[in-house]
């Protein structure tokens, strides 16, 4: 161990007459460590947050969407689906139709988003399987009359899925039936006529984001492509990719091999305005909270400002038995970094405590206070998610002590400025 380093270590180790200056240490210590433990709680919260929401839309969506720019259907879909499955990095591939459509229950209507798929591919690009609350995916293909019988006319009708936001919506559970409208017309002999079919509703989803179970529904590909006049035509393919942080690159692999006319988007892209947003909130939260390290690292400059003040005769006799300018400044620079180390650990294994135990510090504090924290029918959180980012960890605990060693540099450069005559004078 360095004397410098000996030195500021015995200066921050308060006697009888100095416990103002060491209050004030300590003080400073949690500060650091208060501001360091709220930076490293706000951001895994914050990127639990990011987390969930990426994989609820994912829980529904694919990784990369592929459709026509020129038409609205993409037809001679084969051919394709089979270059996209043997590409690198793709582990499934399905089509899909996409339309907007009204759906009648007595006098309940409700414009919605009807989604044709294959069951068979479904379930390996999507988790609509594992969202499911009522009936099975494969429930489609089923057919109707094994849940209720034939119509009138001895037909058997189509099957739909609908959110569950959705199906309380329009007052309808499994084995009901719903009738959906398509704004495009059909022209016959009598004039234009809405396209209508009935369809038997053979199971409810929950995605756990409000806008898909309230606006989403989804129905047999060839049931769609019949009722949408598309024949053999599909609205797109979506992939499923085995690294979604490659979505982006495998994208743009896809994009140059199939070429114009396909757009060829990944989930990146077609929610970049959301998580643009989260990330925004993130950089501006780290800076608003990295405020409290600030707040802290003034308070060293005064606790070192005073320790500067009650040490003039020792520094003044260091500097008679040789020591240096920079000698000085060492120890009274190691002091703000000592400090900074400290509340940073602090801080930073508090911070590592509450994280993993924070759903229970939030029930304990509903609890005492009689309130709900987060609602789960306003947030669709079964509890508040949280995930450590060591990477920005190690970000916060770098920024807390380079901070705290530039606080401590300024009243160090003015305690090695002490003039040797001044500080023994009166000795």
């Amino acid at each position: 161990m360095s004397y410098e380093l000996f030195v500021s270590i015995r200066h921050l180790s308060a006697k009888k007459s100095q416990k103002f200056i060491s209050l004030n240490t300590w003080i400073s210590i949690a500060g650091v460590g208060l501001g360091v433990m709220a930076l490293i709680v706000v951001i895994a919260v914050m990127s639990g947050f990011s987390k969930d929401l990426r994989d609820k839309i994912l829980g529904t969506n694919s990784h990369i969407v592929v459709s026509n720019m020129n038409q609205s259907m993409v037809e001679n879909y084969n051919d394709i689906l089979k270059k996209i499955r043997s590409m690198k990095g793709v582990t499934a591939a399905a089509p899909f139709i996409m339309n907007q459509v009204m759906l009648i229950n007595g006098d309940r209507v409700s414009g919605v988003v009807a989604r044709g798929i294959d069951p068979d591919s479904e379930g390996v690009v999507s988790d609509l399987g594992k969202n499911m609350i009522s009936g099975k995916v494969f429930d489609l293909k089923v057919k109707p009359n094994h849940f209720k019988k034939k119509n009138r006319q001895g037909k058997k009708r189509a099957g739909i899925i609908l959110g569950k936001e959705l199906s309380r919506r329009m007052g309808v559970g499994v084995g009901d039936i719903v009738s959906m409208v398509s704004p495009v017309s059909r022209v016959t002999p009598v004039g234009l006529i809405p396209r209508m079919k009935l369809f038997k509703v053979v199971g409810v989803f929950e995605s756990g984001m409000y806008e898909y179970d309230a606006n989403l529904s989804f129905i047999l590909l060839k049931s769609a492509q019949k009722f949408f006049s598309m024949k053999n035509g599909i609205s797109g393919i979506e992939i499923r990719v085995a690294d979604i942080e490659q979505a982006g690159d495998i994208a743009s692999i896809i994009q140059k091999e199939l070429g114009f006319p396909y757009l060829v988007r990944d989930w990146m892209r077609m929610n970049r305005n959301l998580f643009s947003a989260l990330k925004l909130e993130k950089i501006v939260m780290f800076i608003i909270l990295i405020l409290i390290i600030f707040v802290a690292a003034f308070n060293i400059v005064s606790t070192l400002f005073m320790l500067v003040m009650e040490k003039a005769k020792e520094i003044a006799i260091l500097k008679s038995m040789g020591a240096s300018c920079t000698s000085i400044i060492k120890i009274y620079s190691y002091q703000g970094l000592v400090i900074g180390l400290v509340g940073t650990l602090l801080g930073c294994a508090a911070g590592f405590v509450i994280v993993p135990n924070l759903n229970e510090i939030v029930g304990f504090i509903e609890v005492v206070f009689g309130i709900e924290a987060f609602p789960s029918d306003v947030y669709y959180l079964d509890s508040l998610p949280s995930k450590i980012q060591y990477m920005d960890s190690l970000l916060i605990i770098i920024f807390s002590v380079v901070i705290c060693l530039a606080a401590s540099l300024y009243p160090a450069w003015r305690a090695s400025k002490i003039d040797l005559v001044d500080g023994l004078r009166y000795e």
